[in-house]
């Protein structure tokens, strides 16, 4: 058998070194040649750093990973990636997939899986999207953050004038005698209240002396209650129903004409008598104060006047 010559072995040298250095390149790149994966196209607007080999997980767990992007120029800014899926896994309808990347920088494809029964078949389309995480949502948040800082600026300085005012320290400083003067006014009253403790006792001793003093009383009650008790009442009835008989029997004669008071009070003659009598006695009166000389004779010589 003849020999090969030395650049035929080079030749073949160079070409098992090829092929070792693509195929480990592909390995490196986490792309297996030989494997039987299931290929399905995600439509992406932007990529966000994603590129071949990266890793395309579901639930946390690599079920493949992406083989190519291509710029979609028929439609002009669509991105089209190649992944390749583990042939075991099913993705339902509405399935979507994010790219999202840790503080490192890693990038990789999370697999978003949809409530549908329905299946995508293999050299199917999935909608993609990019999925800014906590970075993200802090992007969203600068903007109302700068809104709000001329507000913020314009608080500050108003914060730095009041500040300045020499009222909020003389306010300050009143509120400090305040404390003080609270502090005593505290300590005022404990002494008060140990005064009032201390006296407590005799309090309750004076109080017990009036309650004893009631006890007496509501004694002494119940001795007059026991007293109106013993008392003879339907004795003390009959007495007063005799009295009252006898002031209406007394009435009663004042009332007829029996008596000198009875006539007195109903004749109506003695009346007028005595009536007659009184004017008699008035115009008596009255003569003996005009001419007093009718009845009361006195002279020194003896003459007397008619």
């Amino acid at each position: 058998m003849k020999s090969f010559s030395k650049e035929i072995k080079i030749a073949l040298v160079a070409i098992v070194g090829l092929v070792v250095l693509y195929f480990g390149m592909s390995f490196l790149k986490g792309v297996s040649m030989f494997s039987s994966d299931n290929t399905y196209y995600v439509k992406f607007d932007k990529v966000s750093g994603l590129s071949p080999s990266c890793p395309v997980m579901a639930d946390g767990y690599k079920v493949g990973t992406v083989k190519s992007i291509d710029y979609d120029y028929s439609r002009k800014g669509g991105i089209i990636a190649e992944v390749g899926l583990h042939k075991d896994l099913q993705v339902p309808v509405g399935t979507t997939a994010e790219i999202s990347s840790d503080l490192l920088g890693n990038v990789q494809v999370d697999l978003v899986f949809s409530d549908s029964k329905q299946i995508v078949q293999p050299e199917g389309q999935i909608d993609g999207c990019i999925n800014a995480g906590a970075m993200g949502k802090i992007k969203e948040i600068i903007p109302q953050v700068m809104n709000l800082m001329p507000k913020i600026d314009s608080i500050l300085v108003s914060v730095n004038t009041l500040l300045a005012d020499p009222h909020i320290a003389g306010s300050l400083h009143n509120i400090y005698d305040v404390t003080g003067n609270m502090k005593q006014s505290t300590a005022e009253l404990q002494t008060l209240m140990a005064q009032v403790n201390g006296k407590v006792p005799q309090l309750m001793d004076k109080a017990g002396g009036v309650l004893d003093n009631t006890q007496q009383v509501a004694a002494n009650a119940g001795k007059v209650a026991d007293n109106l008790a013993k008392l003879d009442f339907e004795t003390t009835l009959g007495e007063l129903e005799s009295t009252m008989g006898t002031l209406k029997q007394f009435a009663e004669k004042l009332n007829s004409n029996e008596g000198s008071l009875g006539l007195l009070m109903s004749d109506q003659s003695l009346y007028n008598n005595l009536n007659a009598t009184m004017a008699h006695a008035d115009s008596l009166l009255v003569n003996l104060r005009e001419h007093p000389k009718r009845y009361v004779h006195f002279s020194l010589f003896g003459k007397k006047d008619k």
